[in-house]
């Protein structure tokens, strides 16, 4: 996933342009988990199943990084509180190129259309953007990675519903994980569940709740919000490929030196096909040639 971004991970994100949003609500979590090595110890408090089913899925989004590249065209729908976006997205092998294509509920005006056509032309021709680009998809990658080896540790297992091809696993803060820093205390106070399909071992849903505040200098500096929640959801959409299709963040936050360290954002992608374009040039083509049509 990482010259591109990952196609399998369910805590990464796909763009080469734009930081995951799941990275950026678990407070750059994933900063801290190579100071941890992945036990083969059982956390006390977890049930033994659980946690094999945990593991099994964690091994299978390992392996499923490694092997697939495929690449995809998709609908996203981004809304938060600045603005509700809808782009046509265009994976390729280079990274991913978005067009916005609706603003507000509106199509954009004949003017904003130019103004996008000249963004991604740029981008598209500036070798620095992209390498810079790359390698904040490289650095996402593995901070998830590392998050996803990490939750057997970080949190206490138990075993949910069993329904059908659906496993539910309940996780709650492990009192035995010491976090080494300000950032990884956000993993260690979240509970809530995850859900893995049979069928491969995959994880189909993440979603939890901060169960305390996350206080920087003791509050005077900022905090997140208890109560705050995350919601990733991860479909098959083609040929047996896992993607994340939906990403639902609601974290309220306040840093005094920044406007805020919350997050507010609903992610949906649609409409999901094989991607034709094999560069960052023919995607800004295909990208092109949709907005035509649009116009005419």
């Amino acid at each position: 996933m990482l010259h591109r971004e990952s196609a399998s991970n369910p805590l990464t994100m796909r763009y080469m342009h734009r930081r995951p949003r799941l990275q950026t609500v678990l407070s750059a979590a994933g900063v801290f988990l190579l100071c941890f090595p992945l036990s083969a110890s059982q956390p006390q408090g977890s049930d033994p199943a659980a946690l094999e089913i945990l593991r099994q899925a964690v091994s299978a989004e390992l392996q499923a990084n490694l092997s697939d590249k495929s690449i995809w065209t998709y609908r996203e729908s981004n809304v938060t509180p600045e603005k509700n976006a809808v782009y046509t997205a265009i994976e390729t092998s280079q990274g991913t190129l978005r067009r916005l294509i609706e603003l507000n509920g509106h199509p954009l005006s004949p003017q904003a259309a130019a103004v996008e056509t000249h963004r991604i032309a740029s981008y598209v021709r500036d070798p620095s953007a992209q390498a810079k680009a790359h390698r904040a998809s490289e650095h996402d990658g593995a901070q998830a990675e590392e998050l996803l080896k990490m939750l057997p540790d970080a949190f206490l297992w138990t075993k949910g519903s069993d329904n059908g091809d659906l496993i539910t696993l309940n996780f709650r803060p492990n009192p035995n994980f010491d976090p080494p820093d300000m950032q990884s205390r956000v993993l260690g106070i979240m509970a809530g569940e995850l859900i893995v399909s049979k069928d491969g071992h995959r994880i189909r849903t993440l979603r939890g709740k901060l169960t305390d505040d996350v206080r920087i200098g003791w509050g005077i500096l900022g905090k997140l919000d208890r109560g705050g929640t995350f919601d990733v959801e991860r479909r098959v959409v083609g040929d047996g490929r896992w993607q994340i299709t939906e990403t639902h963040v609601h974290i309220g936050g306040h840093a005094l030196l920044f406007h805020t360290i919350g997050q507010q954002e609903d992610d949906v992608k649609t409409e999901w096909k094989p991607s034709t374009a094999h560069t960052l040039v023919e995607a800004e083509q295909q990208l092109s040639a949709g907005d035509r049509k649009s116009v005419v």
